[in-house]
């Protein structure tokens, strides 16, 4: 199958090409100028070179493909550089259905985000629209809402490293993050991490399973974990042993922002907001269906984290 994949240079979208080729798939990759260098087998990939803002480069890249999947995906923006969420999650996503529709490429996967909501940060409300907006089309969708998502990142940006890089590797204790005055509940928001290896498999599996048209599916792995307990098995698996201490959210959130729109920041305002809501599902049922044995959160498949 010739499939288009919209952000496939990426941490998940790598993946999601090695997945695709190790099962015989043909990807068509748009691009953006410069980067033509981290994508995936670049000799066993059709790459075409430009940005998710052109249509032409858009409908050059779906031309021809049996299904589309759309992967874009920023965990903050920076307007001045024209890298919102809005752009990226919504529109981009919007003119690749259109495009889709319109040379007749039915089968569409759009990768969202467990949370997703119409009132939420722009992060978690521009995926919503997204999904909305592909549910109102004739297109053939799946949509994949996964939790936080862990593995090698390869080079590229991943939730354990970068925690490690940001907040382990202080000279500070590790902040447990709570709302209010009181900290009893300081870190005990929980997360359903899932391997980036099974969401790779989720998303090529279901381009030839028609049971997964017009379905959504929530993916997380086999158990949740407090914040707590997060930083412990990545601190481990990073050979550190680190200090805890409760850390009140409001002063840090002013702090952000004010200061969110430097890259040097490691944290936004909106990202505090979605860790605190913690983010959770059971995708037994998931796994079952499509047959994928999960890889569980734990020191041995976090050793990428170790010194090396």
């Amino acid at each position: 199958m010739k499939v288009a994949l919209f952000g496939g240079t990426g941490f998940v979208g790598t993946y999601i090409t090695e997945e695709l080729l190790n099962n015989n798939h043909d990807p068509v990759l748009l691009v953006r100028p410069g980067s033509e260098n981290k994508v995936y087998l670049p000799d066993k990939c059709h790459v075409n070179v430009g940005y998710i803002t052109d249509f032409e480069s858009i409908e050059q890249t779906i031309n021809n493909t049996d299904a589309v999947i759309y992967n874009i995906g920023i965990i903050r923006q920076f307007p001045k550089k024209g890298i919102t969420f809005e752009a990226m999650h919504f529109e981009g996503a919007r003119h690749c259905m259109e495009a889709a529709e319109r040379l007749g490429v039915k089968r569409f996967i759009l990768m969202s985000a467990n949370g997703v909501k119409y009132n939420g940060t722009l992060y978690q409300s521009t995926k919503f629209l997204a999904e909305q907006y592909l549910k109102n089309t004739e297109l053939e969708w799946t949509i994949f809402r996964p939790s936080l998502i862990f593995g090698d990142p390869k080079g590229k940006q991943e939730f354990c490293s970068q925690l490690r890089d940001d907040m382990l590797s202080l000279p500070l204790p590790a902040p447990l993050f709570f709302e209010g005055l009181i900290p009893w509940t300081a870190g005990q928001f929980e997360m359903s991490p899932i391997h980036i290896k099974d969401v790779a498999v989720f998303f090529v599996k279901a381009l030839n399973i028609g049971k997964t048209i017009g379905e959504i599916y929530e993916l997380g792995g086999p158990k949740s974990y407090t914040w707590m307990e997060l930083i412990d098995l990545i601190s481990a698996a990073s050979g550190k042993k680190k200090w805890k201490i409760p850390a009140p959210v409001t002063p840090i959130k002013l702090a952000a922002s004010i200061f969110e729109r430097f890259p040097f920041f490691p944290i936004t305002k909106d990202q505090l907001t979605m860790l605190l809501e913690g983010n959770t599902c059971d995708s037994t049922s998931s796994f079952k269906f499509f047959e994928v044995d999960p890889i569980s959160f734990s020191t041995e498949n976090l050793e990428y984290l170790a010194p090396k």
